[in-house]
């Protein structure tokens, strides 16, 4: 275990090379330049080489990647070229709302998509079945950002049971802001919830053609804990991978649905840095979302081996 995090870890360090350079890259190739942002297009040349020049934009490219690469690796993300206040701080400041959103979103993909793979694996070829797999295939093609703006027409203004747009903090009341976060989670984990129930009905259907199961079934065993008990147990460990990578993503993937929602958490400030030219924040903030992808991905394969310490010897052997 100790040599496989700590590979785990050395790897880490040439994929934040090439997230850094690359996007470094399309940053500044982007068209858009801060110091008119922040001047206007009436200042002088005089003031705008000034500017530049404060601001270290009148180096080279090269010259400039290797300054703010080395202050990374000394865990210095630097300054936002716009406001007061260091890249790190704007980071912990917007993380709250992402975090919550991407865990609400998580917990609804979980209990409806093990909920429905269980259900479809148990009702194989019923109607039951049929109509799960189809809810499951539309939700793997309904992009998130149109599911949003459904909700919002039917739950917010149609039916006024939630809020249009906004976002409450956990400290003002829990309750209110799991009432702000509903619907942007679900339309958020709405994909993940079916990728979850294909996966659970896959697997679980396997399993169930084992021999041990129709041991069970021989022995008079309720069906309901040969469903749990025995299926879903031996089950999970795929699933779990899914649940690792699916959580991985929503973190990642919540800046459409926080733009819809107008919820002010990583996604929009990447938005409105994006709109600033704000190149420090965009760097900064998509290097510690690559962070958090990655040890995320680590934790999974954590609990991957501690479910069955039979994948550490396999992936060894391979």
């Amino acid at each position: 275990m100790k040599w496989f995090l700590f590979h785990r870890l050395m790897a880490l360090l040439p994929v934040l090379f090439v997230v850094s350079l690359v996007v470094f890259c399309l940053v500044h190739l982007a068209p858009g330049d801060p110091v008119l942002v922040i001047l206007g297009n009436d200042a002088s040349p005089q003031d705008i080489a000034a500017l530049r020049q404060q601001m270290g934009l009148d180096q080279p490219l090269l010259a400039q990647f290797v300054r703010w690469f080395g202050a990374v690796i000394s865990g210095d993300l630097g300054h936002s070229l716009f406001l007061n206040a260091s890249v790190t701080d704007l980071f912990m400041q917007h993380l709250a709302p992402t975090m919550s959103l991407a865990l609400y979103a998580l917990a609804i993909a979980l209990t409806f998509g093990l909920a429905g793979g269980v259900v479809s694996a148990w009702q194989h070829g019923r109607l039951a079945d049929r109509v799960i797999r189809s809810l499951a295939t539309f939700g793997m093609s309904v992009p998130g950002f149109l599911l949003g703006l459904f909700l919002i027409f039917v739950f917010a203004v149609r039916l006024r049971w939630f809020p249009v747009v906004g976002y409450r903090s956990t400290n003002d009341d829990g309750l209110l802001n799991l009432w702000y976060l509903t619907l942007p989670a679900i339309a958020l984990g709405f994909r993940i919830a079916a990728l979850i129930s294909r996966m659970t009905r896959a697997v679980m259907l396997d399993v169930l053609q084992e021999n041990y199961i129709n041991t069970a079934r021989a022995k008079g065993v309720p069906e309901s804990l040969v469903l749990l008990r025995h299926t879903l147990k031996n089950a999970l460990i795929p699933v779990l991978t899914i649940c690792g990578e699916s959580f991985a993503s929503l973190v990642t993937g919540t800046i459409v649905i926080e733009s819809v929602f107008g919820i002010p958490g990583i996604g929009s400030l990447i938005v409105d840095s994006i709109e600033r030219r704000d190149f420090t924040v965009i760097q900064g903030v998509v290097l510690l979302i690559t962070v958090c992808y990655v040890l995320i991905n680590l934790l999974v394969d954590v609990l991957s081996y501690l479910a069955d310490p039979r994948l550490s010897v396999e992936g060894s052997e391979n």
